[in-house]
This record gives structure tokens, sequence and C-alpha cells, in this order.
């Protein structure tokens, strides 16, 4: 498997996550990974984005700037659906794995990063990068 048919997977996954953590009420994940925030950005400018959204979270999801640094709180739902987290979170946008972050997530479980955004409900208008919904 490629690794952009990889970051398309794990996008899906994510919003997957997103789509379920917004109808329980939950905060909105974080998007840790540069790889695939990479490949959500190049779907965002597609038409394809809106049908891949529907399919994966059961809306459109928007795109917006949210940082923050700490423990990323969707990894156990995850990893019940899908197992442990695959390499491709912990790599850059250039295909660098960061070994150091991806072992220690296999041994502790738990993963703590930086993260620039995350996904958004909306009406579907708001899903281009760098837009952002109160």
């Amino acid at each position: 498997m490629d690794t952009l048919t990889i970051e398309r997977r794990e996008l899906g996954r994510f919003l997957t996550i997103a789509g379920q953590r917004f109808d329980s009420g939950d905060p909105a994940p974080e998007m840790f990974s540069r790889a695939v925030d990479a490949a959500w950005h190049r779907m965002l400018a597609t038409p394809e984005y809106r049908e891949f959204s529907k399919q994966h979270a059961g809306a459109v999801l928007g795109h917006c700037e949210r940082g923050g640094t700490g423990s990323i709180t969707w990894v156990s739902a995850y990893e019940e659906t899908y197992g442990p987290l695959p390499e491709i979170w912990f790599t850059d946008a250039s295909g660098v794995l960061d070994h150091a972050a991806f072992a220690r997530y296999r041994n502790t479980g738990t993963v703590v990063a930086e993260w620039d955004c995350g996904p958004t409900t909306g009406d579907g208008d708001d899903v281009s990068p760098g837009t952002t919904t109160p």
C-alpha cells in the first residue's frame, strides 16, 4: 500500500471518529499528523471531499485552525475500532517518521503531541484550509 493510500485511509478513519465525537457531544479530535493533515488539505481542494466526508463522518466536516499541545484524546476510540495507530500518524508531510514519538506510543499506549488544526461542524461551506468556525 503506498503512502498516499495510507494517508487517505487514515483520514477517513479520523473523520469517522470526528463524526462520532460530534454526535456524542465530545470535543473535536486533534489532528496531530502532518502527513494525514496534508492529505486532508489535498482532499479539501477537490469536489470529492464532500462525499468522502459524508461517507466517513456522516456529514461534511470543515477544517479549522485550532492549535494545542497535550494528550491526544481520541487514541483509545481509534484503537477500539481499528487497532494500534500506524506509523503514518507519526510521519511528517515529507514522509519522515518520528521514530521516538512512535516508540513512545508503542511503549505507553498514549500520544502526546502538538496540533494546529482539527475538524469542525458546519453547513459544509467551511471546508477550505484555514477556515475558522466559532
